[in-house]
């Protein structure tokens, strides 16, 4: 239409008619284009609002998760104190002694929830979140997976190998059912039971007892061991505070 009215009216001569429908023409484009671009701008920022919400919540979880796993790692540390200490008395309970180094043993793993994060990532969308996450405060959380570090790390530790070497099939089972890790309702380990119970015969908590302590390799794998343990606890813990600095630069705090 515009087209067709400009072509009669350079054939007719008129300059200023030609004027303002070139004009309007200009001004169409224009204002078309600042259209198209206020509903992209529009769409990214739903799309960032989503981005948040959905990474906001992964990362609560994680938090939950993370701190449970640094407060599981303080307990066997604990445990990892107390058994070496158990191992230098001259007669140690052997119910304390075997409860002690089996928990100093122990391990746990919650993988980190990342899959809106490795979205935003491949789709080039990290620019979409709040300019303090984007800027590293999310991406200092997920440079390495922690848990899974920690739990490689102790799975293959001499005195776990060693401890459950030593103790029989039959008391790990004793101790595995009534003073071992407690679960939550998605069967993640939350911590150790408060009250132990072994139903095994207390001549075999004896021997296994003897057993311990009569081990030559022991007592210098419990000390690394404690690195160990001390290495989790740490690096969760300074988990629990990526996540706690990267919430609240998501929240905008």
């Amino acid at each position: 239409m515009i087209l067709r009215r400009i072509i009669a009216h350079f054939r007719k001569q008129e300059w200023t008619a030609i004027g303002i429908d070139f004009l309007i023409v200009v001004l169409g484009v224009f204002v078309g284009i600042q259209v198209s671009n206020w509903n992209a701008a529009q769409a990214d920022q739903r799309r960032g609002a989503a981005y948040v919400q959905r990474l906001t919540r992964d990362m609560e979880a994680d938090l939950a998760t993370r701190r449970g796993e640094a407060h599981y790692y303080a307990a066997v540390l604990e445990s990892v104190v107390r058994t070496n200490a158990l191992l230098a008395e001259a007669s140690p309970d052997p119910q304390a002694l075997v409860v002690s180094a089996y928990r100093a043993s122990e391990i746990t793993f919650s993988p980190t929830t990342r899959a809106t994060w490795d979205e935003i990532v491949s789709s080039g969308d990290i620019g979409l979140l709040p300019r303090a996450a984007s800027d590293g405060a999310v991406a200092n959380y997920f440079v390495l997976d922690t848990s899974r570090l920690m739990y490689d790390l102790l799975q293959a530790s001499d005195y776990r190998r060693r401890v459950r070497e030593i103790i029989p099939l039959e008391v790990q089972m004793a101790l595995r059912a009534g003073c071992s890790d407690v679960r939550n309702e998605a069967q993640q380990i939350v911590g150790f039971m408060e009250r132990c119970e072994l139903d095994v015969d207390d001549a075999a908590v004896a021997r296994t007892a003897n057993a311990l302590r009569a081990d030559p390799q022991l007592r210098a794998n419990l000390q690394y061991q404690y690195s160990n343990a001390y290495t989790a606890h740490a690096n969760l813990s300074g988990d629990v505070v990526y996540l706690e600095r990267a919430l609240a630069a998501l929240r905008g705090e």
